[in-house]
């Protein structure tokens, strides 16, 4: 986890070390108030669930344990926050050649951080549907491929163009009366693309209307944003009975959407910075695949390793996970795969549906790393997974 991960657990550690005792439900009721997202939201809780939580841990978490992790911290953290390296910088190691057709007069290009979880998960939607696309690789020192856009984060898609792609399936029609359109945040993107591929009565434009964005400032001062609506596709009650074979399969696949970004995601950084080999191990395969400078390169491997294994740790206690943290993940994913049943193959029955792109897409993201390896190996999941892998490559959606 980075920028914002960083800011809020450093701080959280400093005002541990400060605060006396007896002023921990004073500084837990102002923190009740902050907007943080990822942080303040875990599987099926709230911001306020999450404060709970967190006495909890003070309470019973030794303080010079957390005093000690924050000085560590210290050094770390002031490099880390230089470098500016997303909080989506998890990994992933596939080979991507990017879907073109020259003769289109729309252009989508999604800039990204390729190790990002939530690019992941786009890029597996676009592949799934054949909708053609570019990737620019968005440096996380400088982010000066995206100092165009007040949406400082990954992914961004950009839609360029007139018309619509020369493309000949039922998908196309999304991009009528697009020009120069930036999207943000990944299950926005996908709920209103999605919406617009069922229903052709809509543009993109209009659709993107349905999820407002919300802005709110955290109690470090950093503005948060937040869009409504964002894990429902947003349909009337005749397509939805077309569509989803009961109104119960919609409501599941809206909540395994959100499981898989509120807590799925949240177990990827404690397992891959579980040791300080694999944070090293997961900082040399995010410098290989991300676009480094030679300096910087190294010095973001050694120092974000070294932050991320401490961080990982406040992590594990934030979260509540067992001392070995592999176990929540491999429970966690053995829960979605028992959510799928044996008489079903994906969730969303023959064909995958969101739920099955987003968690695959978050899967992915740690493709190349022993605790990928460890979840094929002792989980239900490895059937499920080259199935959706098959389905992404070869653009089953288009069908």
């Amino acid at each position: 986890m980075a920028t914002s991960s960083v800011k809020f657990l450093g701080q959280l550690g400093w005002r541990l070390i400060r605060v006396q005792k007896s002023r921990t439900d004073a500084f837990l009721a102002v923190a009740q108030k902050g907007s943080l997202r990822g942080l303040c939201r875990a599987y099926g809780t709230s911001g306020s669930s999450v404060t709970a939580k967190l006495s909890r841990v003070v309470q019973r978490s030794n303080t010079r344990v957390l005093g000690g992790c924050a000085f560590l911290l210290g050094g770390g953290i002031g490099l880390y926050q230089t470098f500016k390296l997303s909080v989506h910088q998890t990994h992933l190691s596939e080979d991507e050649t990017p879907m073109q057709e020259s003769d289109s007069e729309t252009k989508l290009t999604l800039y990204q951080y390729k190790t990002c979880p939530e690019c992941s998960k786009l890029r597996a939607f676009l592949d799934y549907y054949g909708i053609p696309y570019e990737t620019v690789e968005v440096s996380p020192v400088t982010r000066q491929e995206i100092k165009w856009s007040e949406y400082k984060k990954v992914p961004v898609l950009m839609i360029e163009g007139k018309e619509t792609l020369v493309r000949a399936n039922n998908y196309t029609h999304i991009l009528k009366q697009i020009n120069n359109a930036q999207l943000n945040d990944s299950s926005v993107i996908i709920s209103a693309m999605k919406t617009c591929m069922i229903d052709k009565s809509k543009s993109l434009p209009e659709v993107i209307s349905y999820y407002p964005r919300l802005t709110s400032t955290n109690i470090f001062g950093r503005e948060v944003t937040e869009f409504t609506n964002r894990y429902w596709v947003m349909l009337n009650e005749i397509a939805i009975e077309l569509i989803y074979p009961s109104k119960n399969a919609r409501k599941q696949e809206v909540r395994w959407r959100q499981w898989a970004d509120d807590w799925l995601v949240n177990l990827i950084s404690p397992n891959v910075y579980r040791s300080p080999a694999e944070a090293l191990a997961s900082y040399d395969h995010i410098v290989r695949q991300g676009k480094f400078g030679p300096v910087e390169g190294v010095l973001a491997k050694y120092m974000g390793a070294v932050s991320m294994f401490f961080i990982s740790k406040l992590l594990k206690i934030w979260y509540r996970l067992q001392d070995d943290v592999r176990q929540d993940l491999y429970s966690a994913v053995d829960e979605f795969i028992t959510a799928i049943g044996r008489r079903r193959k994906f969730m969303g029955g023959d064909r995958p549906n969101l739920a099955d792109l987003a968690v695959y897409g978050v899967l992915r993201a740690m493709e190349g790393l022993q605790a990928f390896d460890d979840v094929m190996e002792r989980t239900k999941v490895k059937k499920w997974y080259l199935a959706m892998e098959k389905a992404t490559r070869e653009h089953h959606g288009q069908e």
